[in-house]
């Protein structure tokens, strides 16, 4: 008998909210349930991934959903075949971005800063905040129907993470990898904590190059966009084959440079390109990185006048910004006639990418992760790496990628990969922020203690102070597939699970953290903590244009569901979605595939309507067409079959998509309105099992595509096994 649901237009909102109710309710989100109820084949290796932790900032956006229905397609697939399949999620405490967004608030609303609530205060805000912002990402990831096992969810910041943090740390520190040291850094005076070199953006913007000299008696001209920090000079480079300079190689001048007092070096590097500006660099050790390089290979010294703030420390210019500063010293090279050329050029600046702050590079006191020192390798499990081994980070990094024990997908990432770590500098990972993991480290009386936990019970009474910054998210984000399953205590998880099967992201973190992941996974578990990665790209609007408030061109995720349907979304988001390139977005789009769902659910209506009665476990004899139908659609099932398996999904969906529609839909259920009043009982018969086979096959494909609409038919389907769909054995035709 019809369902009676079955008479009503489709409700996706209804439909979607009771399905996944019931789903959680059954359980088989979780691998561990699968295997009880002996829907897990025992020969299948594990299917294992995590999620890519969304921050607790806020909600989340399209791009985020697209890779929740990858991921989620992959899921589903591999539990359909019988995997036993882990889909472990948590979420990313995003230390600089939480805390700035808190500080925000908490300025707009009460005009204070933390320093005015206290350290201990302020921290509990932004926890409550991250609560907050955690259960809202929890109800948007279950309104796109991801079939994630709740039961292991995992946050960078819980206790578990924090104990694996701080042992790795212990680690690291106890190998010689983390040291502290003053090295020039790019420090953030708007966000007031120093970043990583992939934290940063490069924005182009039309600059002036000046060419000058430090004074009238200086033999070289310089050129710079930045004549402010020429305050800090100590010498100037020169190529060394460059014979315009070579007499004046290896001697030393003092200057007068706008009311500050230089002695300056002329040194030989290979740094220096001759063809540049005047082809003499003015060496600013203490506020370039590439200027502090030169300064250890030539022994100068490094003299700081930009502080925290970015306002000169030195007279006559003490307490300026650096751009008035630098009217300032423009105003003095042109009164002194010293100031030769000036050239309108498009230059990069570097800004934070959380804050938006103008980059200043500066020596600090910092942590920093080795990536080139030699340690010696325990446990291997790297092809080509031996226990007792020494290598380096920068070599553990390569060797699992060049060996293709992990593949990237594209392929042509892999080149981008190993560019990256050829420029690979020792990674900061200490924040002056006080949301995050605490370095584990405490001093005494000149005295350093490193710990995975404090030296005392009673340190503080004891005189010990903790370091007061924070590390780097990426670090403990860097630990993620396996301080998810318990390390470093030695779980069942992390025996069944790791190396995890994929893992599938965006191709903008590919440096931020899938390398950070190879890199720690390597060096803790003498391992790989994925063996394939997925790089998904960006979604853009209609127009390729970036997705963002200011433009007003921002698709909302949980907009687009309730008003089409969670089933639409994802496809929208996956037809089209080639691996590694930006797609293209349109509300018009997902409307479009909320007609597909209509579409599937009316001819469910249609077929179950004329095939009552009609067993699918007993197959008729079939007519010639039927047969060609049946081989069409055993066909398709491979097809799909196949691109999934290669993780061409944006093809497998496409297919779909046409067979249903075009074949199933527009011609073969046409034909059969005739052939069922034909009078021909073995060709009615022959049609109606077809008709059957064919729902049951292409809802059961649909599935990891369209979780809802084909999970709500499965339950009308005249079976004999009465269990979900999502465990449903996948059609081997």
């Amino acid at each position: 008998m019809l369902d009676e649901k079955l008479l009503k237009p489709y409700d996706p909102e209804e439909t979607e909210n009771r399905i996944y109710k019931q789903w959680e309710k059954s359980g088989l989100f979780n691998p561990d349930v699968c295997e009880k109820m002996g829907v897990v084949d025992p020969k299948k290796p594990p299917f294992s991934m995590v999620l890519p932790p969304p921050n607790v900032t806020g909600m989340l956006h399209v791009g985020h959903s697209a890779m929740l229905a990858i991921e989620d397609i992959l899921t589903r697939y591999h539990r359909m075949r019988g995997y036993k399949t882990l889909w472990l999620p948590g979420t990313d405490h995003a230390a600089i971005a939480t805390q700035s967004r808190v500080e925000g608030i908490i300025y707009k609303e009460e005009k204070k800063n933390r320093h005015d609530l206290g350290r201990e205060v302020f921290l509990e805000r932004v926890e409550k905040y991250a609560q907050e912002s955690h259960d809202t990402i929890v109800h948007q990831v279950k309104k796109l129907g991801a079939s994630i096992d709740w039961s292991r969810e995992a946050y960078t910041l819980d206790e578990k993470r924090n104990f694996a943090v701080r042992t790795a740390f212990k680690r690291m520190y106890d190998d010689g990898l983390i040291y502290r040291k003053h090295k020039v850094v790019n420090w953030d005076p708007k966000g007031q904590t120093t970043v990583s070199d992939e934290e940063i953006e490069y924005k182009e913007v039309a600059g002036t190059l000046y060419t000058f000299k430090y004074s009238h008696d200086f033999p070289i001209s310089i050129s710079t966009t930045r004549p402010e920090t020429k305050l800090g000079d100590t010498a100037v480079a020169v190529h060394p084959d460059d014979k315009r300079y070579s007499k004046y190689i290896g001697k030393e001048f003092d200057v007068s440079f706008a009311g500050t007092k230089l002695r300056i070096k002329i040194v030989p590097d290979l740094a220096v390109d001759p063809a540049y500006g005047t082809g003499a660099v003015g060496v600013t050790p203490a506020h370039s990185q590439i200027d502090s390089e030169i300064a250890l290979r030539h022994d100068l010294p490094f003299v700081q006048v930009i502080d925290e703030y970015a306002r000169i420390t030195v007279e006559p210019y003490k307490g300026k910004k650096v751009k008035e500063a630098r009217e300032m010293i423009l105003q003095w090279l042109t009164a002194e006639k010293l100031l030769e050329k000036e050239e309108t050029i498009t230059q990069n600046i570097t800004t934070a990418d959380r804050s938006g702050g103008v980059i200043e590079p500066l020596p600090k006191l910092q942590w920093f992760v080795d990536v080139n020192k030699k340690f010696k390798m325990k446990k291997s499990r790297i092809d080509g790496i031996n226990d007792g081994d020494s290598v380096t980070l920068k070599e553990l990094l390569w060797k699992v990628v060049e060996n293709k024990q992990i593949t990237i997908i594209p392929d042509y990432f892999t080149k981008t990969y190993f560019h990256w770590i050829d420029n690979l500098h020792d990674w900061c990972i200490s924040r002056q922020i006080w949301y995050g993991h605490r370095i584990p480290v405490w001093y005494k009386n000149g005295e350093t203690y490193c710990g995975i936990e404090a030296p005392t019970p009673n340190w503080q009474s004891e005189g010990w102070e903790q370091d007061p910054d924070t590390l780097d998210t990426w670090f403990s984000s860097g630990l993620w597939t396996f301080s998810t399953l318990g390390w470093p205590e030695k779980t069942e998880d992390l025996e069944i699970y790791h190396p995890t099967t994929i893992l599938e992201t965006g191709y903008d973190i590919l440096f931020f953290w899938v390398a950070r992941m190879i890199l720690m996974t390597g060096y803790l578990l003498g391992d790989i903590p994925f063996k394939t990665v997925y790089l998904h790209g960006l979604v853009r609007d209609k127009n390729g244009k970036k997705m963002s408030k200011s433009l007003g061109n921002i698709i909302d995720p949980l907009d687009m569901i309730k008003k089409y349907g969670a089933d639409a979304t994802r496809m929208s988001l996956i037809v089209g979605n080639t691996p590694g390139t930006d797609m293209n977005l349109s509300e018009d789009k997902i409307k479009g595939y909320k007609h597909f769902a209509n579409k599937i659910w009316n001819a469910t209506r249609f077929v179950l309507s004329n095939t009552e009665g009609v067993d699918i476990g007993e197959k008729p004899p079939l007519s010639k067409r039927d047969e060609e139908i049946l081989k069409e659609l055993e066909s398709m099932a491979r097809d799909v079959t196949a691109d999934i398996e290669s993780y061409r999904f944006y093809l497998a969906g496409e297919k779909l998509y046409h067979y249903f529609w075009n074949t199933f839909a527009d011609v073969i259920i046409e034909e059969s309105k005739k052939r069922v009043l034909s009078g021909d009982a073995a060709d009615a018969t022959s049609c109606k099992w077809v008709l059957l086979k064919i729902l049951f096959t292409t809802v059961t494909i649909l599935h990891p595509f369209m979780p809802f609409v084909t999970e709500e038919i499965w339950g009308m389907l005249p079976h004999k096994k009465g269990q979900l769909l999502m465990v449903e054995s996948w059609p081997l035709l």
